[in-house]
């Protein structure tokens, strides 16, 4: 393993090259890693080196092997052109080519780049995640990333490029992240830890957005050049419309506009559905209306009483409460220290949105299941719940033991 810095000829990129870490897995040569095939694996994960993961004793761990068609050519060599993105453009839908075109008609605009954007389930949060073209797309990203070819090598390798400190808290013990909540979600390995652009926190190649079910072509970056992203944006609002998202990208996210959830990995996905939302004070969400309505129920559960969860939460919630209770052990979780199902909101000091928003996540028996800790929670109870389609937080890198969510479909009978 082997921490790899690009030289660059520019004063102020390697100054800001000083401040990064790239680590990158130590395949062939550290300027030229090997192309993976379904029978090679990379060497070496991204916490070996520098700040180690969470679990570090098992970095040994087998690593996931890279299949050929998530491998795609290699990015050209970068001629430095670099075009900062102003504007994200984001839709639940797939952006038709009449509306891109029409953007990139706009005398403002100077430059723009679709791809696909969505949130995965990782653990208890979602990451928003792009996927992409490593030549065309590079140029868009701060400069340091933009102008290190090793990132873009592996992410065209079948990597994934992720911001350093959510890698190396979610990472698991063979450097990989679990890209959805359901049972059999991707294991992609982190070929680097880079900056990303505003708002996304990890890009993978497009071949992962099939398989991923991430609405083809549904985002857009947009340089305006020397003109104003203020005066800008309500051109591209009129192309677009009122359903779709088109927030100014800086280092805090843009309160003013809709913001754009659509939560992807899986068939809970899939399930869950997508919707917009507006930024609240305090880390809150106001999701659309008529998606709650759709999709937000409150029902009275065996032990716990009245829950508030997503619809599709509640035959499995219902049969995992109904077996603790017929197998005698209703008393190992207590009703007067849950802390709820739905709850529209980030994760504390983040704007990552909470799986709780989704509604598809519950925290029981809170006080003495704290995070970072073993916790209490009955572990018959917990394979109860396992049975019936929830993960358990208490199984992470980080623990949460409090926390349950639901990992994949089971049909109660």
């Amino acid at each position: 393993m082997i921490a790899v810095w690009q030289r660059l000829r520019e004063p102020a990129i390697q100054l800001a090259a000083s401040a990064l870490v790239l680590t990158l897995a130590a395949c062939g040569t550290a300027g030229s890693p090997s192309r993976a095939t379904p029978s090679q694996t990379p060497a070496a994960s991204p916490g070996d080196v520098g700040a180690a993961s969470p679990d570090a004793s098992q970095a040994t761990s087998t690593e996931p092997s890279i299949a050929a068609s998530h491998v795609v050519p290699a990015p050209g060599t970068y001629d430095g052109t670099h075009a900062g993105p102003d504007l994200l453009v984001h839709s639940r839908l797939p952006l038709t080519p009449d509306q891109v075109a029409r953007i990139t008609a706009l005398k403002a605009v100077a430059a723009t780049e679709q791809f696909s954007l969505a949130q995965v389930a990782v653990q208890d949060r979602t990451l928003t995640v792009a996927a992409v073209d490593p030549d065309t797309y590079r140029r868009f990203t701060p400069a340091v990333t933009a102008a290190t070819a090793q990132v873009w090598d592996r992410v065209a390798n079948g990597e994934l490029a992720v911001e350093q400190r959510l890698g190396e808290r979610l990472q698991d013990a063979s450097g990989s992240l679990v890209l959805g909540n359901d049972a059999a979600a991707a294991v992609v390995h982190i070929g680097a830890y880079a900056p990303q652009v505003p708002q996304v926190d990890a890009i993978l190649n497009t071949t992962y957005a099939p398989s991923l079910g991430m609405p083809i072509g549904n985002a857009l970056l947009v340089n305006t050049g020397t003109a104003a992203p203020q005066s800008v944006r309500p051109l591209i609002e009129k192309i677009v419309g009122a359903g779709t998202s088109v927030q100014i990208l800086g280092p805090d996210l843009d309160i003013g506009v809709h913001q754009t959830a659509v939560l992807s990995g899986g068939s809970v996905a899939a399930a869950v559905g997508s919707f917009s939302y507006q930024v609240l004070g305090g880390g809150h969400i106001a999701p659309d209306p008529a998606w709650v309505k759709a999709n937000i129920r409150t029902e009275i559960m065996p032990i716990l009483g009245p829950v508030t969860c997503h619809r599709v939460v509640m035959p499995q919630l219902r049969a995992a409460l109904a077996e603790v209770q017929a197998r005698g052990l209703a008393d190992r979780i207590h009703p007067g220290e849950y802390a709820g199902c739905y709850y529209p909101r980030f994760i504390a000091h983040t704007h990552e949105l909470s799986l709780h928003a989704f509604g598809i996540a519950l925290d029981l028996n809170v006080p003495g299941n704290q995070r970072g800790t073993r916790g209490e929670m009955d572990r018959t109870v917990v394979a109860i719940f396992k049975k019936w389609g929830f993960t358990w937080g208490g199984d992470w890198n980080w623990t949460d033991p409090m926390h349950f969510e639901m990992n994949r479909l089971v049909n109660p009978r």
